[in-house]
């Protein structure tokens, strides 16, 4: 059998990928079973990881997203499986988590729900953050569902997972005395799906993107819904669209809300925090 012998450099491989170096690196790494660090120049490579890596170059170039090819994102102090069943998570969300975790870092939640979880990683790092709170993680796909499900087992964390939307499927026990509700909710327009780059448009889930003409249906229910379930002096935190500020500060008119911008100086999220009293 001429399987696993070792006929190509990965130098050589990394020359004809068509694809910028660092994403050839990443890939070859992928196909390998190594992290890209210890991939070396003139190190050979074994047919079938060669013909492995043949294929993601190619469906590299055709556009499908890097992440979905390695098949794992980093997020914060953990890394979560991706697929196109899930969101890639972006910085904007991990600066959501920082922006929380500072946020809450001298009072510690006890009682935490991520609206919209997909892959679970806000609901995995938030955990790994505060190992004594209890975490539920909703999400109304079934799918996105089953990739949360593998990444929190794979973490090795209690997580509560629950299939439904928003609010529905969380235990109304917890009415009034959740501390964090975060979210990264589907917010981007309908009207905007020509503008989306093509590997997002063409392949991350619909329902995770989409939120009604104007991109703000699911934040409008969130902020309608989540002082109810918050207990005195609870934090609803949001990610939000860059045009969207202004509209949803209006719409918090009433609550202890602000909006904080992204490393960009774009806004991109909407911090409520609940009374004391």
């Amino acid at each position: 059998m001429t399987t696993g012998r070792r006929i190509l450099s990965s130098r050589s491989l990394l020359a004809d990928a068509q694809l910028p170096a660092h994403e050839a690196a990443r890939l070859l790494a992928a196909a390998t079973g190594r992290d890209t660090l210890s991939v070396l120049p003139d190190e050979g490579v074994a047919s079938a990881a060669a013909v492995r890596f043949g294929e993601l170059a190619a469906r590299r170039r055709s556009g499908e997203p890097l992440q979905y090819l390695e098949g794992t994102s980093q997020f914060g102090p953990v890394e979560v499986a991706v697929d196109p069943r899930v969101l890639i998570p972006r910085p904007e969300t991990e600066q959501l988590w920082e922006q929380v975790t500072a946020l809450l870092a001298d009072r510690p939640p006890q009682v935490i729900v991520d609206l919209g979880t997909g892959s679970a990683n806000l609901a995995i790092a938030l955990k790994h953050e505060f190992p004594d709170a209890a975490v539920h993680a909703v999400d109304v796909s079934s799918d996105a569902l089953q990739v949360a499900k593998a990444n929190v087992a794979s973490a090795g964390v209690q997580v509560v997972l629950h299939r439904g939307d928003l609010f529905d499927p969380v235990p109304a026990d917890l009415r009034g005395k959740v501390d964090l509700v975060i979210s990264n909710p589907p917010y981007i327009a309908t009207t905007d799906y020509a503008a989306l780059p093509d590997e997002v448009r063409d392949h991350e889930p619909a329902i995770a993107l989409f939120a009604g003409r104007d991109g703000m249906s699911v934040l409008r229910r969130i902020i309608a819904t989540a002082p109810a379930w918050l207990a005195p002096g609870g934090v609803l935190a949001c990610e939000i669209g860059a045009d969207q500020g202004a509209a949803l500060q209006e719409l918090a008119a009433g609550l202890n809300a602000r909006i904080i911008e992204d490393l960009s100086g774009r806004d991109r999220f909407l911090i409520v925090q609940k009374g004391t009293e």
